[in-house]
């Protein structure tokens, strides 16, 4: 009896051991349990997914993928609990986008089929925003499913954004570029894309890379914000005139013009979602108030704005919708959050009706916006303050 006592005792031993190894992974444990079904995943993966791990936008002539759309469909499958289209993603990309090592190549955003038929990447300059959702992907799921692996991957890529995107403004400092190559205009114009940086992330980053720049590059988004938004709108893109040595201003972009629209609409959505505790998040919801007073007159959010005057043109899409859920939530328009929420719905459904199917894909991008607008409304996902996920797996056994 002694010896048995004994063996049961390490057998004990080993257990709590076992089970302190796996909470300190991350919440690998909480991974186990079974993940509440996503409706909205489960289209995404049916209708925009190839089983190589390639997302797919049908809706132009070279069937195209991009670093957008894999480094999204990484975050959705992360908030889903589903490792195995997570890793797909991510192999297919860094294959395919990244030359097969992303520590020495940032991913090209364009893939698709070229005019001679052959499938291949299309445009090898990398789109910063996608390597941040990438490099925060990653970071995630290591911390959530245990896997040293992703980290090891992500902190590479950081490393190669920190080289290779960010730039020092004279009288702004730090900030990221949209790209590595063609961001730089005559007269010492820099043109930057407000939607490229969600502040969540920039805080996760700046956990990951104390000395790196993040920390100043989320101060600096808001500070861009709150200086070309007269009339509460944001812009697609934004110029910065560099006007000495030591100083510079936001100005409209020269290329693009004041046109806010399919780019812009993420920045409302990436303010909505900031946590309320984050000191930038009332600065910049404050800075966007536009978008909210159009709503509230006419039931739905604008295709398109001009930023300096305030006009509106077009019915945007569900997506649009979906998109200022956070934004009217966290401002305290909860009438209108849900008026949104429910037209998102409801459009969304039609999407998938037999006789839309038969026609084309389903939008997108309007997808892509309700995974992330809808998904955050229903309570998938949140982000903390320090950048970092509260995902309804994390304890679904407790729900």
């Amino acid at each position: 009896m002694p010896h048995a006592q004994h063996s049961a005792g390490r057998w004990f031993a080993r257990l709590v051991l076992l089970i302190a190894m796996s909470l300190s992974a991350g919440g690998a444990v909480a991974a186990t349990c079974v993940a509440a079904n996503w409706p909205l995943w489960n289209d995404f993966k049916q209708h925009f997914i190839k089983p190589d791990g390639r997302v797919v936008d049908a809706s132009t002539p070279q069937v195209h993928s991009s670093s957008e759309g894999q480094s999204y469909g990484m975050f959705f499958a992360l908030i889903a609990n589903d490792q195995p289209t997570f890793d797909r993603l991510w192999r297919w990309s860094v294959n395919n986008l990244a030359g097969g090592d992303v520590g020495a190549q940032l991913p090209g955003w364009l893939w698709g089929r070229a005019e001679d038929g052959a499938w291949r990447l299309l445009d090898p300059n990398a789109a910063s925003d996608a390597d941040l959702w990438f490099v925060y992907d990653l970071l995630e799921a290591g911390r959530l499913w245990g896997r040293p692996d992703y980290v090891r991957d992500a902190m590479r890529l950081l490393a190669l954004i920190e080289q290779k995107e960010i730039v020092s403004l004279p009288g702004l400092g730090a900030m990221l570029l949209p790209g590595p190559i063609g961001f730089e205009q005559p007269n010492k114009v820099w043109l930057l894309n407000p939607s490229y940086l969600p502040i969540p992330l920039l805080r996760r980053l700046t956990s990951a890379s104390p000395t790196g720049p993040w920390a100043s590059i989320a101060a600096n988004t808001a500070r861009m914000i709150t200086s070309v938004t007269p009339k509460g709108l944001i812009a697609d893109w934004v110029g910065y005139q560099v006007t000495s040595d030591t100083a510079g201003r936001f100005i409209i972009d020269p290329v693009k013009g004041d046109r806010g629209s399919y780019d812009a609409i993420r920045v409302y959505l990436w303010a909505g979602m900031t946590p309320n505790a984050d000191p930038l998040a009332t600065k910049v919801r404050n800075a966007l108030t536009g978008m909210n007073s159009h709503i509230a007159s006419f039931g739905y959010p604008p295709e398109s704005v001009v930023t300096l005057t305030g006009a509106t043109a077009g019915t945007g899409p569900f997506g649009f919708s979906a998109a200022l859920v956070p934004y009217l939530r966290a401002i305290g328009k909860t009438a209108l959050a849900e008026e949104q929420l429910q037209r998102a719905r409801r459009l969304q459904a039609e999407s998938l009706l037999a006789q839309n199917l038969a026609q084309r894909q389903p939008p997108y991008f309007d997808y892509v916006l309700s995974l992330f607008g809808v998904g955050w409304a229903d309570g998938f996902y949140s982000f903390k303050p320090n950048g970092s996920l509260q995902i309804r797996w994390q304890n679904p056994c407790n729900p």
